[in-house]
């Protein structure tokens, strides 16, 4: 079985999928992994603009690259 893409504490950058999810920032903190749902792996992430929590889907997902 695959592993994780992203690793618990990673900052990623969240690009929802249904353009009627708004997201105030993109920059997201990986809190869980979570198990497949629909086929794939889910993660439960943060942003520090908002209180609550998301599920974001792994395709949704991408590495957070720093800017030089």
């Amino acid at each position: 079985m695959a592993s994780y893409k992203f690793k618990v504490g990673q900052m990623v950058n969240f690009n929802p999928a249904r353009a009627t999810i708004p997201a105030s920032i993109r920059e997201y903190k990986i809190l869980r992994q979570l198990p497949f749902e629909g086929g794939e792996r889910t993660y439960r992430i943060k942003t520090i603009a908002e209180q609550y929590e998301r599920i974001a889907k792994e395709s949704e997902l991408e590495p957070r690259t720093m800017a030089l």
